[in-house]
């Protein structure tokens, strides 16, 4: 192989995979990986949910332990990306070393979208993003006794999940009209709601954060939009995040919500690739328009994608998005993008809160939502990585069971 060496910008899930499967694929150059986070790379999913509740530990969280990355001769570098200089193919870092490069490798990831109103900056205010945030937050949460939760999304839900279980009374605003509203059905959301009312959770929708109060420095309550104050020792903020594209910007490459790259994850310079949630790419599964998914599979998939074409082995990026979320004792799996969706139909019980949604568009199944039923999860999988065939009639069917239609279609 002619690279010499490959820079990876960002050591999340994205980053990460592209140096493991770059030696994976029999990549002998140097790899050199910059993160701008203490330590070793780590996941991020179980930072609002089990390490929140100290179910999982600190060395659980690792990709790999650190003889990995000296085994693998992967060069991990605590520094700070400050420029990326495409025509000498080299990358400034903020202690003053410089890192050369044969392919450039953009994972730089998204940040929190901070949260736009007075006191903001109070103690006791956080978005959870990075392991530091959910180590002060873990013991904060177990003593809080009032907690405000702004964004009912993903992340705002499992940390309302955790709270709640943990005895707190928690408040959540958001200004949607229900939960998960970007990403879930409205059979799947109400289930959601119904579950966290049980658990205790208040939900106030159509209501946004005028500001928060503070004390002594530390926040005490908050104003709600409407002119209602709420108490508050703890505030969680999840109201979407941005993609990380500074770098880029001034590099000269192109933006579109996000690093603009092709079918093979290339952005305008053919020595630079992009991933993860800061690429924007065109998407299989959502007619090849430009898409940016938010996803641990999506980074992970991407990443095999770009070190697999390093390797003399290029293929369009076509992986089926999938996503998930621990909230309590639901998991809810998606399969597929429900953009655009026009019908639906609900197998199982909501009752026992063991339930897939099926969502269509123009007839053709587009994803699958299921709580609690793995079996449909899996099977949703396979049905929609093939060319579409299950109609809403064949769905709505007495008796229908996807795990066996699935098994029953696969030629």
């Amino acid at each position: 192989m002619s690279l010499a060496s490959v820079v990876i910008i960002g050591a999340g899930h994205a980053g990460f995979q592209v140096a493991a499967s770059l030696r994976q694929e029999g990549y002998d150059g140097k790899i050199t990986l910059i993160g701008d986070e203490p330590g070793l790379p780590y996941q991020r999913p179980p930072l609002s949910k089990a390490y929140l509740l100290g179910k999982i530990t600190e060395t659980s969280l690792l990709f790999r332990p650190a003889e990995f990355f000296e085994t693998q001769r992967i060069e991990l570098l605590h520094d700070q990306a400050t420029a990326v200089d495409r025509l000498n193919r080299r990358v400034l870092l903020a202690s003053g070393a410089v890192a050369t490069y044969d392919h450039l490798v953009l994972a730089t990831g998204a940040h929190n979208r901070p949260l736009p109103v007075p006191g903001a900056e109070l103690e006791g205010v956080f978005g959870i993003k990075a392991k530091a945030d959910a180590d002060v937050l873990a013991p904060l949460v177990k003593e809080a006794r009032n907690v405000v939760v702004v964004g009912a999304g993903f992340i705002g839900l499992e940390f309302a999940a955790v709270a709640a279980a943990l005895g707190a009374t928690v408040h959540v605003l958001e200004l949607g009209d229900r939960p998960m509203a970007r990403a879930l059905s409205r059979e799947m959301s109400e289930l959601f709601r119904d579950a966290h009312e049980h658990w205790g959770v208040h939900f106030d929708f159509r209501q946004g954060l005028a500001r928060v109060i503070g004390e002594n420095g530390r926040v005490c309550a908050v104003e709600t939009s409407d002119g209602r104050t709420l108490p508050a020792d703890l505030v969680v903020f999840g109201i979407g995040v941005i993609p990380n594209v500074q770098l880029a910007t001034e590099a000269g490459l192109q933006i579109e919500n996000g690093i603009k790259v092709d079918a093979s994850l290339l952005t305008v310079d053919p020595q630079i690739s992009a991933l993860g949630d800061a690429a924007c790419f065109p998407c299989l599964y959502n007619d090849e328009q430009p898409t940016r998914l938010e996803s641990v599979q999506n980074a992970v998939d991407q990443g095999r994608c770009i070190a697999a074409r390093l390797m003399g082995k290029p293929a369009p990026y076509s992986a089926l998005p999938w996503f998930w979320t621990d909230q309590g004792n639901l998991k809810l799996q998606i399969a597929g993008l429900s953009t655009g969706y026009d019908s639906t139909v609900v197998l199982g019980s909501v009752e026992s809160r063991e339930v897939s949604v099926l969502c269509f568009r123009n007839q053709h199944l587009v994803a699958v939502e299921s709580c609690n039923r793995m079996g449909d999860h899996m099977a949703a999988r396979k049905i929609l990585a093939r060319p579409p065939r299950l109609t809403p009639q064949t769905a709505a069917a007495q008796g229908f069971d996807l795990k066996a239609w699935e098994a029953a279609n696969r030629d």
